[in-house]
């Protein structure tokens, strides 16, 4: 479990291109870790060793385990930014398409590495850079759901700003769940009822 009152931010951001590899080179080996050995027994020797720097080093970039999960968690959200939404096409008849380009998002974004995932949802801990993160990836990804609504002339809702809201939610909670804790069920076969769902949704 995390540690409790111990700090989740990490210690300073590099200027310099060394030492933002270096960065890189302690969350590429922390991912590793956590993933090869599990969150309790991921230490920070560990992950030095694994990074090929001193502990000391290590240190100056993050305090704590706790804080090197959180930067893999802000990674992990700014690297599921969509970035395809303006390709679509928004023409009659194409929200069944336009619904599984915005389900197929987020599944290809929770496909890789399902184990480390679920250290994040268990024993992640929200520093303030990771709030901000959330929210601001949150905004974001409604905004351009919202918009998509708006200019889709098949989406037939009340209110596009609480569905906008609810259909990420929906598509998002039940993503990171079933990609972290798979009852049975493959993600493939999660996409097609997502996609039934919100499209009956959304044409009223």
């Amino acid at each position: 479990m995390p540690s409790a009152g111990r700090p989740a931010a990490p210690r300073r951001k590099p200027r310099q291109v060394r030492a933002e590899l270096t960065r890189d080179r302690i969350l590429t080996a922390a991912a590793h870790v956590f993933t090869e050995h599990g969150y309790a027994a991921g230490t920070t020797n560990r992950i030095a060793e694994q990074a090929r720097v001193s502990i000391g080093s290590l240190y100056q970039y993050f305090p704590n385990k706790d804080a090197i999960l959180a930067e893999l968690m802000v990674r992990h959200i700014d690297r599921g930014a969509w970035r395809r939404a303006e390709d679509l096409d928004l023409s009659p008849g194409t929200l069944e398409a336009v619904v599984r380009a915005l389900v197929r998002d987020a599944v290809d974004n929770h496909r890789d590495d399902p184990r480390l995932l679920r250290i994040m949802i268990e024993e992640g801990q929200l520093s303030d850079e990771l709030r901000a993160t959330i929210t601001r990836h949150g905004e974001q990804r409604v905004a351009e759901v919202r918009d998509l609504f708006a200019r889709h002339p098949d989406v037939r809702v009340r209110d596009l700003a609480a569905a906008a809201e609810l259909v990420v939610f929906t598509v998002e909670i039940n993503t990171h769940r079933l990609a972290a804790f798979p009852q049975g069920l493959a993600l493939e076969t999660v996409e097609s009822e997502l996609v039934d769902m919100v499209t009956r949704y959304l044409r009223g």
